[in-house]
């Protein structure tokens, strides 16, 4: 699973019925301390994620699994909406 904050949502009035009544959801992956960590991508969401919400998604096949039996098209899709991160520091050599 990846960290990421959802940054916008995606309308589409033409798309295959197995993705009807999905929500798409853009958002950009980061790190740990919330900085960007690459390119934006289009997830599926289950969890009514909104913008600017720490998100965890979950991308390959695996991403279908939670709309089983449904088969949806998705490679990547939110699975949990994160409520804190801590960091561990690292132990200073002393």
């Amino acid at each position: 699973m990846f960290l990421g904050r959802v940054i916008g949502r995606v309308w589409s009035t033409v798309k295959t019925p197995s993705l009807s009544g999905q929500r798409l959801l853009v958002v950009q992956p980061v790190m740990p301390d919330g900085a960007p960590a690459g390119r934006q991508l289009i997830c599926t969401d289950t969890t009514g994620a909104g913008a600017g919400e720490l998100i965890y998604w979950c991308r390959g096949r695996e991403s279908s699994f939670p709309f089983l039996p449904d088969e949806v098209p998705t490679d990547a899709t939110i699975v949990g909406i994160v409520d804190e991160v801590n960091l561990k520091q690292p132990a200073e050599n002393g």
